[in-house]
Parts: C-alpha cells; sequence; structure tokens
C-alpha cells in the first residue's frame, strides 16, 4: 500500500526566463516538455552508442534484482567496455554475464579520477556530448556536473536526496519518478542521504509505520522530458524500459558552502556538517545525566531547535 499520489506540475515551452521567474522560485519538482535537447533524442540509439563512444572502459553497477540497496549493497561493481555494456543493459537476457541471465545494469559517469573529478559528460564522452544541448537555466559559474546514466529496464534505485538543484534529462526511454518533500525527512527512516524503504510502492508498514505520513508525488518521463529536482528533495527513480539520461547539476548556494572535496555533488553543506558534528558531541554530554534528567533536556533541546531553525516559508 503506496500513499496517495500527488502530481508533479509539468509546464510546456519553458523558456530561461519563465523557469527562474515562475518556477524556480516555488522550489517543487516540476516536469519541463518540449525544451530542445538537440540531436541526442534521435540519435542515441544502441548501435549509435556503441560505436560512437567505442571501447571505453566504464564501472557500471550489476544487480540480480530490480531494487537496489546503496546500504545494503545488494549489487556488486563491474568494468565492461561502454559498447559491450550497453548492448547489455538493452537486454532482457543475456548470453554472456557476470551473476545471472537476467541481471541488471547501470551506469552512473564518473569523472576520470573520481576523488578529484567530477563527472562531465563533455570530458568523458565528448563525441556523445556534441549530440546534446543542455538547458542552461542557470549561471555558467554555478554548473557543477553533467551525469550520463544508462539503466537496464526494470532497474529503481535508491531513495535519496541531492544537495544541489538538478536537471534530470530523460533522452530515450521511459522513467518514473517518486519524490518526496524534504519536509518530510522524519517519515522516511534515513541512513545519511537515503532511504531504507526500497519498495516504496508497497513499503512494509510493520517495519517502516511512518512511511505513510510522507507526501508522495509522482511523474512519468518520456524521451524529451525535463524533470527539475530541487535540493533536498528525495528521489526514488525506476527505469520501465531501457533507457539513457543525463543529470545536470547546479550550484544553489554560494559556492563557499559545499565541501571542496565533495565530487559527486551528495556531501552536506560544510555548515550544516559542523552543526550534526556539535549536535553528537552535545547528545555525548548528555549522556552524564541520569535517564530522567537526559530525556528532560533532550526534549528541550529539541524545542530549541525548533524554535530557531525551523522555517513556516515550506509546505
Amino acid at each position: 500500500m503506496a500513499q496517495p499520489m500527488r502530481p508533479v506540475a509539468r509546464h510546456s515551452g519553458v523558456s530561461r526566463e519563465r523557469f527562474r521567474q515562475d518556477i524556480y522560485p516555488l522550489r517543487k519538482p516540476a516536469v519541463l516538455k518540449g525544451i530542445d535537447l538537440g540531436t541526442c533524442t534521435t540519435k542515441w540509439t544502441v548501435d549509435y552508442l556503441s560505436q560512437t563512444a567505442g571501447t571505453k572502459e566504464v564501472k557500471i553497477h550489476v544487480s540480480t534484482v530490480p531494487q537496489m540497496d546503496f546500504l545494503s549493497k545488494n549489487f556488486v561493481y563491474r568494468t565492461l567496455p561502454f559498447d559491450v555494456f550497453v548492448r547489455r543493459a538493452a537486454e532482457v537476457k543475456h548470453n554472456e554475464y557476470f551473476i545471472s541471465e537476467d541481471e541488471k545494469y547501470y551506469l552512473r559517469s564518473l569523472g576520470e579520477d573520481p576523488r578529484k573529478d567530477i563527472a562531465d559528460i563533455r570530458k568523458q564522452f565528448p563525441s556523445l556530448a556534441e549530440d546534446i544541448q543542455m538547458p542552461e537555466y542557470f549561471e555558467k559559474e554555478q554548473f557543477f556536473s553533467s551525469v550520463f546514466r544508462i539503466s537496464s529496464a526494470g532497474l529503481q534505485l535508491w531513495t535519496h536526496y541531492d544537495i544541489m538543484d538538478n536537471f534530470l534529462i530523460q533522452i530515450t526511454g521511459k522513467k518514473r519518478v517518486i519524490l518526496y518533500n524534504p519536509r518530510d525527512a522524519p517519515y522516511l527512516y534515513l541512513a545519511g542521504t537515503k532511504s531504507e524503504v526500497l519498495n516504496v510502492d508497497n513499503p512494509d508498514l510493520e517495519k517502516y509505520p511512518l512511511f505513510m505520513k510522507a507526501r508522495r508525488y509522482e511523474c512519468s518521463l518520456e524521451a524529451g522530458d525535463v524533470l527539475f529536482i530541487p535540493a533536498l528533495w528525495f528521489h526514488n527513480v525506476i527505469s520501465e524500459e531501457f533507457g539513457v539520461g543525463v543529470n545536470v547539476f547546479w550550484k544553489h548556494l554560494p559556492s563557499e558552502c559545499y565541501d571542496k572535496t565533495d565530487t559527486y555533488g551528495n556531501k552536506d553543506p560544510t555548515a550544516a556538517s559542523r552543526a550534526v558534528q556539535i549536535l553528537d558531541r552535545a547528545l555525548k554530554t548528555l549522556e552524564e545525566l541520569p535517564e530522567e534528567y537526559r530525556d528532560f533536556y533532550a526534549r528541550r533541546m529539541v524545542l530549541r531547535i525548533q524554535e530557531k531553525a525551523y522555517s513556516t516559508n515550506y509546505e
């Protein structure tokens, strides 16, 4: 049993000016249709991708189950030539495989040295990047990364949030995307940036009883659609068909707010990380008190946080 579904707003023919004035300030997801993405939506067939990007080695996720879980790591990492990977990802059953004939594949492109370099399709796949016209609805200096993604049909990625705004550009295939409001984080059973609830369509409510309180937004993406995902919005992505996409991330906050060692765009802002460290020290200090007093002062701390930090400006 899933939560009631709230539709994501859809807009057609959105210009940069309209996006920045009417859509972006709302800080809500939105599907943008009819944007000129270049020739990629018609050219990027399996054959074209294989021939154009060639035998470049890529690190991929391989999973024997549809629902990938980053917390339990129910998948393995393997390396394949790009052309071999694309053909396998497009198959339902495989003659050649790592684990099983129906295993599923997922590529999330990386920088040349993932510890130092961001993913940028223009650098890692320059011949393909020529085909795509990315919507630059933000200032050039805000750009962070452009992540090339390819997924087998039926694969579902875990629910998580990113700390930067991004466009999910669906170039080929279809996806179903489920999103949750940042203010519903208390109901998502978080471990870091990720939710423990894998099956969002049929959750285990005995294990996750509060999950039903989370407001569920949902949309379907077809080739040529662009989904705006504001920073901190949780999202769960299901590839209903073999598909290719590109995520474009940009910095919503001033650059100095971000962790300079973050090449993935998923480390919490430095001020948030410091605050969590301070909170952990405060909780450690409370352990010096008897349970009755520890409970009392912990509740006072919660009230103080609510009073000083909670906002009434967001739904």
